[in-house]
């Protein structure tokens, strides 16, 4: 049987804890981080903190009433939110990964949730790219500015907004993907954890994790150059002023001397 797995983040995060304990459905599995559901025979939605909802078997007017009930849940709810597909094809005589599908022997509950875990985590980095990468274009718009003037157009509470959203990216990332964790039902399941690596192998989750971190970096290095700079210039600004006033304190004096 094929079935389509529909994964969007929506959000910068949605409040699952308010979320569960309001919507009554048969809940197969749930932690601080992800809410599992079952809703209908052979159909499921995972939530996930990090802005991520995900459907297996749905139609796209039931994904659109659910994605509207759950946007009151949502922190920073997006206006265009990313998507990705994959398949299922169940009951296959063996396991066989593809390009956009995967092959499965039965429908294994598990098998169909680990699923739709890489398949939520392949969207989250998508996004967080798209996050990185408007981060890079602002760092490289700042260094072009400092080659051809020769100083920083940055005030220091632009700098200080800058690194502010450079720094809860990372944390975000790093809080809420485990891209290098494999899940505890994998542990014991050798079936389980074949399929979970060769899923992150496919969705290429590693390296595109490893790009987003190097970027990363790459800003951060830029940043603490740019504070530096500005320390620098604020610095030779006090000098300057603390010059002005001690120049202005002798020629009082003198001007003092010469009418007295």
């Amino acid at each position: 049987m094929l079935q389509q797995v529909l994964s969007y983040q929506i959000a910068d995060s949605i409040d699952i804890k308010t979320f569960k304990s309001e919507f009554k459905s048969d809940l197969y599995f749930s932690d601080t981080d992800e809410l599992f559901y079952i809703v209908d025979e052979g159909q499921y939605i995972y939530v996930f903190k990090y802005g991520v909802v995900c459907f297996l078997n749905y139609d796209a007017i039931r994904i659109s009433e659910f994605l509207r009930l759950i946007s009151a849940y949502c922190k920073n709810k997006f206006e265009q939110s990313l998507e990705e597909e994959f398949k299922i094809q169940t009951n296959s005589v063996k396991n066989k990964i593809g390009f956009n599908s995967i092959e499965i022997i039965g429908s294994d509950i598990e098998v169909l949730r680990l699923i739709m875990l890489n398949v939520s985590q392949s969207v989250a980095l998508d996004y967080y790219h798209e996050q990185t990468t408007k981060l890079m274009e602002e760092t490289n718009y700042h260094t072009q500015i400092l080659e051809t003037k020769g100083r920083l157009d940055l005030s220091g509470i632009n700098l200080k907004k800058y690194i502010g959203r450079t720094l809860v990216l990372k944390n975000r990332i790093t809080e809420n993907l485990y891209i290098f964790d494999s899940p505890p039902e994998t542990w014991e399941d050798e079936n389980l954890n074949k399929i979970h690596n060769d899923l992150k192998r496919t969705f290429d989750l590693k390296e595109r994790f490893r790009n987003i971190q190097e970027g990363l970096n790459i800003i951060k290095d830029n940043y603490e150059l740019f504070r530096d700079l500005l320390q620098y210039r604020n610095s030779y600004r006090l000098e300057l002023v603390i010059i002005i006033l001690i120049l202005v304190e002798v020629l009082n004096i003198f001007a003092q001397k010469i009418f007295s």
